[in-house]
């Protein structure tokens, strides 16, 4: 199912003018050039993590190899990664929260 959507409402409880006709955001173009740097890109992923997951099988001696540190540093030891869009959300609805 698709990710749900944050709804804001207005502060100051005013709606938006609404414009006769609906303004659609303008596409973003792309050149050729940026096409075929995203398509080379990724196929070239593509076949690394091919050849990574071969390796992990056993079917290929040589290709790619995943770095893995030899000493991890300790104070990274308890890390946990954090969702990026969740917490500017969660900051941006505190402040709302907090101006009103």
């Amino acid at each position: 199912s698709p990710a749900q959507k944050l709804v804001f409402n207005r502060v100051n409880g005013k709606r938006p003018q609404v414009l006769p006709q609906q303004v659609s955001a303008p596409e973003e173009c792309y050149t050729l050039a940026h096409e075929e740097n995203v398509r080379f890109v990724y196929e070239a992923w593509q076949q690394v993590e091919q050849q990574l997951n071969g390796s992990r099988n056993g079917e290929s001696a040589c290709g790619p190899v995943q770095y893995v540190e030899k000493n991890p540093s300790t104070g990274l030891k308890n890390f946990v990664p954090i969702d990026l869009e969740e917490w500017w959300a969660q900051q941006f609805l505190a402040k709302i929260e907090n101006c009103s």
